[in-house]
């Protein structure tokens, strides 16, 4: 008797992970988005790969060292020991995104890099996140006198004062009376793995769009919609991909549900006139 086990695909597999906030494996969950660009990707090898330096890492130091000599060693062997760091000379590659490529490279953008040291930091037994601070996403590690910063692309420690000078262009696009300035503290919440996740998957939105990369696109959509499926904008957003592509049918299907629940969107109007096109056009 033969037994035939379905492989997932991609899409099912990255599903299969995302199912739970309270059982979220992050690293496993940026790893799998690279299966659309590498559909032949051993994602098990990639997390073996990152466990073999977290064992080179552990033999550095005794047990029972201390929190901040925990996280120096991380710090000397990630950034300076193994190299990695910013891909500066090519920032939009979607290859930084892809983190079997940014192991291989040791490049890589602020949220890939932040994702494989947070791996390394918590398997140190430090108190570790991620920060979606606005245009640049950072770490931060809880020690006994205090909490540090850390800017993924380059290891640098960061002051208040320096993510205070950091912040100032984002305050000023959205400048607020000073008595309404919203606190440090607020920029600095950790970022849930489906945050960090659904980061991650719109750096790639924005590259395939600029590029006009529709079934790029398409495919960086699907597993939003799958990530945060009540995130209507992701809807009408591959409604709008798959018209350029021409397939006016899922564009239809797609716009639809979002005019269906995005009631107080300045856009409806418009997208329902894009509606009303594309069923003129298919007919």
């Amino acid at each position: 008797m033969s037994l035939n086990f379905a492989v997932p695909t991609p899409l099912q597999y990255f599903s299969s992970l995302v199912q739970s906030d309270a059982h979220f494996p992050l690293l496993e969950a940026a790893v799998s988005l690279a299966q659309d660009e590498y559909p032949d990707l051993d994602v098990e090898q990639v997390l073996g790969d990152v466990d073999q330096l977290l064992a080179r890492l552990k033999r550095r130091l005794p047990g029972d060292a201390p929190e901040l000599q925990r996280l120096r060693a991380l710090n000397q062997f990630f950034f300076r020991d193994l190299g990695f760091g910013g891909n500066i000379n090519d920032y939009y590659d979607p290859d930084n995104s892809y983190l079997n490529t940014v192991m291989r490279t040791r490049r890589g953008i602020p949220i890939t890099l932040a994702v494989l040291w947070l791996e390394l930091a918590v398997g140190m037994g430090l108190n570790a996140r991620g920060v979606a601070f606005p245009g640049h996403f950072m770490v931060k590690v809880n020690l006994p006198k205090g909490q540090v910063v850390i800017d993924p692309f380059n290891g640098q420690s960061l002051s208040r004062e320096e993510l205070a000078e950091r912040l100032e262009p984002f305050r000023q696009r959205s400048p607020v009376s000073e008595e309404f300035e919203v606190p440090m503290g607020l920029y600095l919440q950790s970022a849930p793995p489906r945050e960090i996740i659904a980061r991650m998957l719109r750096n790639l939105q924005d590259i395939h769009k600029t590029q006009e990369d529709w079934p790029r696109l398409i495919a960086v959509q699907d597993r939003l919609i799958v990530l945060q499926p009540d995130a209507w904008t992701e809807y009408r957003d591959r409604g709008l991909a798959w018209a350029a592509q021409g397939d006016v049918g899922s564009a239809v299907a797609d716009l639809e549900i979002y005019l269906a629940h995005a009631d107080d969107a300045q856009d409806t109007d418009a997208i329902a006139q894009r509606v009303s096109q594309l069923r003129r056009a298919g007919h």
